[in-house]
């Protein structure tokens, strides 16, 4: 029987739903703390760096569609092989971290509706860790489940998010916070960019439009359509959401709510009513961005070793999913409990704009078989490259610990992936 295929308003809902998962909850106080009053400015700076990578997106989807999306072009154009694999392995890495960052997002947020009768810091690792329980036990229990929760969260959010910027931009008026928006209120130009790579994480999610390529309908309209007109609708939306948020709250206040600061922009809007909404926005859209992330990275998982990049064995099942779902959930618990928030959105950031360079850079190496202006795809990488190194260094000088981490996790991949060719060269020599 023939798959059902992909229509363009679906294909929209996978990037914006994507996006639009637990990240901008999770790191909107972080961008604050960085870039102040030049917030949606660190925002629009992300963003284009995101918009350029789709292009890049766009052309190798349509020349290359494939359920493995991003692992596909990355050994289309680098070939099966080291370079390859480790890029493939930190996917598979930066999709346990990004589901750390909503996990670690659905704790802080939580408790703001029921305090557990333990600390906080309890109170975080409980709510974090179960969250992570729950998604894993629905994915093991129905595939089918997964993708209703995220059908009917896209919409409770987009709802719930568009209400909040259509009444908060009625509320900036008269607002006496206004004036933090101003230029006078913006850290420096090195701090904004930085802001926006850090908070780069809640931009990645564009990309799995692509393991969706294969089933769309009328591709070669439908496909660019859905990449560019999700990626700038979550810009104008991020943009707009940091705007109400540093023209609602004084700084100290978003300092002081930091973790769960677009629930509490909701208030001098809506009231306790608006940050209780808010609250329940950020945990629907946290548990189905975990929901997503546990079956998209254990699919990852399952396509590298499928491709001889991770071990072969890796393919089997536990129970009726994939192994490397019970590893991802492992993993995550790990990092959810142990790393603090800009060190996992640090991390995250570090990751993507790593594989979104090579992805770049692959598709200016294809350039010829599959269409595009090639200036594009190399601005794109070249882009990538200022911005990781942009955020390294800032991060290095602020917060070391999680620059040491972020190129740890780069280097175990590549090193793995080159001591595991080795083996296998070896292996078949004898």
């Amino acid at each position: 029987m023939e798959n059902k295929k992909i229509k363009l308003i679906d294909g929209i809902s996978i990037g914006i739903g994507g996006m639009v998962g637990g990240g901008i909850f999770a790191v909107l106080g972080l961008a604050v703390s960085l870039a102040k009053g030049g917030t949606p400015i660190s925002f629009l700076i992300a963003g284009l760096i995101a918009l350029i990578t789709s292009y890049s997106y766009v052309k190798l989807s349509l020349s290359y569609p494939d359920r493995g999306g991003t692992v596909k072009f990355m050994n289309q154009g680098f070939g099966i092989g080291t370079l390859s694999g480790g890029i493939n392995n930190l996917l598979w890495i930066s999709y346990i971290i990004m589901l750390a960052l909503y996990a670690s997002a659905f704790g802080s947020y939580a408790p703001n509706l029921y305090q557990l009768p333990v600390s906080q810091s309890f109170n975080y690792h409980i709510y974090a860790s179960a969250i992570v329980f729950v998604a894993a036990f629905i994915n093991y229990y129905s595939i089918k489940t997964v993708g209703t929760i995220e059908s009917y969260a896209v919409i409770i959010k987009l709802i719930i998010l568009i209400s909040f910027v259509i009444v908060g931009i009625y509320g900036l008026f008269g607002n006496d916070n206004l004036n933090q928006l101003s230029i006078t209120n913006w850290n420096s130009p090195i701090q904004l960019l930085t802001g926006g790579m850090v908070i780069f994480v809640a931009y990645e999610g564009f990309e799995l439009i692509a393991n969706a390529a294969p089933d769309m309908e009328n591709p070669n309209k439908n496909i660019p359509k859905a990449y560019f007109y999700s990626v700038i609708f979550v810009i104008l939306l991020y943009v707009i959401i940091a705007i109400i948020t540093v023209g609602s709250l004084p700084f100290s206040a978003i300092a002081s709510a930091q973790d769960y600061v677009l629930a509490e922009a909701a208030k001098p809007i809506f009231g306790q009513t608006g940050f209780i909404i808010i609250t329940i926005a950020a945990l629907i859209s946290t548990f189905s961005a975990i929901n997503a992330s546990l079956y998209g990275g254990s699919r990852v998982n399952f396509e590298i070793a499928e491709d001889n990049e991770l071990p072969h064995e890796l393919t089997s099942k536990l129970w009726n999913q994939p192994l490397g779902l019970a590893i991802t959930t492992i993993a995550t618990l790990v990092v959810a409990n142990t790393l603090n928030l800009e060190s996992i959105s640090t991390a995250g950031s570090v990751g993507f704009l790593l594989i979104f360079a090579l992805v770049n850079l692959s598709g200016y190496k294809l350039a010829n078989q599959t269409g595009s202006k090639k200036s594009i795809p190399i601005a794109g990488f070249i882009l990538c490259l200022i911005a990781l190194l942009a955020l390294i260094t800032q991060q290095y000088f602020a917060n070391r610990k999680s620059v040491f981490i972020s190129l740890g996790i780069v280097v175990v991949c590549f090193v793995f992936e080159y001591l595991y060719k080795k083996r296998q060269n070896s292996t078949h020599q004898q």
